[in-house]
């Protein structure tokens, strides 16, 4: 206990003096202020599993924040208290099939709202018009708690050593397992914002989505961003909501009240770019022009995939709760019947370059009229099936959040996906600045995801099934247009991948 308040004292010296200007960037490390999970979902019995580690030797006050899948709207915000080198965990399961969601705990790290033993529900009252928030125009039934993603956001380091740091440090056993902190019931605002100071990096995470009865086991990391915020984001201003991605802010901004975009191009040379608004430095670091992945399907192999792919940022630039939308990069507002299309293109590809194209621009010859294949939900689901049925359920995770459905070319090959709308309206994120002040845009959207598929094996052993699971982020591509180096041209010229 001794050693652990030496190395946490030693530590705060550190942290005191290193105020110094930060940039927002996606850690290749996989460690951060934040962290972003791009999918969670309790559809077809399955249950995600959450975990978060606070790898470093100060305490963390972290704003979490669950978000419908829909339009990205909040059901369940709190913060969660974590001591060095703490771990939590909890689980989001079904309340029943036709019902919402519940999140569940058993770990002892402090909460700001204790959960109850039972769980706590999912709520509808961010959406659903019930509250002081106006229902967006998207579905109002409990049941769009079901899938969605989820935020960590460090909004403060506990200056090591004070009342909120002892009160919620776990006090050991000397057995495994057996630390408790001792007074996670005397928190309240007023007394922990007195301790807080700027937050630093420090947490990681990774989520499971899992099925007991059907033995599918998919996992994933959390994306972490670093240099969020140069200030502690808790004061009594934001005690109701929180934090939210909106509050990235840097001292090197060109704006007050700005941030900068620290950015890995594909040329290899790193890019600055000053934003007006936090939340557009966030999109930055998540602007891709174009996703690649895998797929496979072979009825042989019983074999089904699902691409997970959300925009962790879009609420902001189509939800008119935060002000005039639609804002570029996207181009329609979310609104009834629940959604806000980007159109999309590409090709799809099997394993010997055969292939199609879809969405975009056709030069002579042009297919009889058939839906734009979009992406209409904060996220995304995309089933690679022999179907073009927008409202069929997803095969991997029975998602509903299916705008656009992509059908195969053989068993199995690989898609690329064009973010900039393949020139129909050509979606870019403007308002950068570099150093010397020169305007630098953006092509694409805002991005994260991962491709996800299963396959079940009827022959493992004599009257045995086996399902075999895989999960694997997506590789992308970013370009910009601006006289600086790092930019990879944008062709503006509707070509697909």
């Amino acid at each position: 206990m001794h050693a652990t308040r030496f190395v946490s004292a030693a530590a705060l010296v550190l942290l005191l003096a290193a105020q110094s200007a930060s940039a927002v960037s996606l850690s290749p490390r996989g460690v951060g202020q934040v962290l972003i999970y791009p999918y969670y979902t309790v559809n077809k019995s399955q249950d995600t599993l959450l975990s978060v580690v606070n790898a470093s030797a100060i305490s963390k006050a972290v704003q979490v924040r669950v978000l419908e899948g829909y339009n990205g709207r909040d059901t369940l915000a709190f913060v969660l208290y974590l001591s060095p080198h703490d771990v939590w965990t909890a689980s989001i399961g079904q309340i029943a099939d036709d019902g919402g969601a519940l999140m569940k705990t058993s770990d002892t790290s402090c909460t700001s709202t204790p959960f109850p033993a039972n769980g706590q529900p999912l709520r509808s009252a961010g959406y659903d018009g019930t509250s002081v928030i106006p229902a967006d125009g998207g579905p109002t039934s409990i049941t769009r708690t079901r899938e969605g993603f989820i935020e960590f956001i460090v909004g403060a380091d506990i200056t090591p050593g004070s009342p909120t740091d002892v009160a919620i440090t776990h006090v050991q056993t000397g057995l495994p397992g057996g630390g408790v902190p001792p007074g996670c019931a005397s928190l309240n605002d007023a007394t922990t914002q007195q301790d807080e100071v700027a937050p630093t990096g420090g947490i990681f995470g990774s989520a499971s989505i899992v099925n007991v009865g059907e033995g599918t086991f998919f996992a994933y990391n959390a994306d972490a961003l670093q240099g969020f915020t140069d200030l502690p984001l808790f004061n009594p201003a934001t005690a109701e909501l929180g934090p939210t991605l909106a509050f990235a802010n840097s001292n090197e901004a060109a704006s007050a009240g700005g941030a900068t975009a620290y950015l890995s191009t594909d040329t290899g040379t790193p890019l600055a770019l000053d934003y007006a608004r936090g939340i557009d430095a966030v999109s930055a670091v998540f602007m891709v022009d174009s996703i690649y992945n895998e797929y496979v399907v072979a009825a042989s192999l019983g074999a089904n995939t699902d691409w997970v792919v959300t925009f962790p940022t879009k609420a902001y630039y189509v939800d008119f709760i935060y002000g005039a939308v639609p804002l570029a990069p996207f181009g329609a507002p979310f609104a009834a019947p629940g959604a806000a299309p980007a159109p999309v293109a590409g090709n799809v590809y099997d394993r010997e370059e055969g292939g199609y194209p879809f969405g975009g621009p056709c030069d002579g010859f042009c297919p009889p009229p058939l839906p734009v294949p979009g992406l209409d939900y904060e996220v995304n689901v995309i089933p690679i099936v022999n179907s073009v049925t927008p409202t069929v359920a997803s095969g991997v995770f029975g998602s509903n959040l299916v705008g656009m459905s992509l059908a195969p070319y053989g068993d199995d090959g690989q898609i690329a996906l064009d973010l900039t709308d393949a020139g129909l309206t050509f979606a870019a994120l403007p308002g950068g600045l570099d150093p010397q002040g020169n305007a630098v845009s953006l092509s694409g959207l805002p991005a994260t995801g991962f491709m996800a598929y299963n396959v079940i094996n009827t022959h493992a052993q004599p009257g045995f099934l086996a399902n075999y699971s895989g999960v694997f982020r997506h590789r992308t591509t970013m370009a910009c247009d601006g006289n600086v180096d790092g930019c990879t041209p944008i062709n503006t010229g509707g070509q697909t991948p």
